[in-house]
């Protein structure tokens, strides 16, 4: 089943330098988080600052939901957060 991302909402966890979204499987939410490697490999021009990840993430949204969905059939049932990598890209 393919993922919906009706929310626009993301967030950036200072902790692990990354970019948090959320999909939605039927009414499971499903949360993923966006490593800063996998977004310098996306938009190599961004700042490692939050702006910039941010920034970064807004111009790949539509291919990083792509991954997400492809990454979430792979992972299986029973699994509520992933991570997306450099490799994932």
């Amino acid at each position: 089943m393919r993922l919906n991302f009706p929310n626009p909402s993301r967030s950036f966890d200072a902790s692990r330098s990354r970019v948090c979204f959320w999909g939605y499987d039927s009414a499971i939410e499903v949360s993923f988080f966006v490593e800063s490697g996998a977004l310098q490999r996306l938009c190599p021009e961004m700042s490692g600052a939050e702006t910039g990840l941010l920034e970064a993430f807004d111009a790949a949204r539509s291919r990083i939901h792509e991954v997400a969905d492809k990454v979430y059939v792979r992972g299986g049932k029973g699994v509520c957060a992933y991570s997306l990598v450099a490799e994932d890209f």
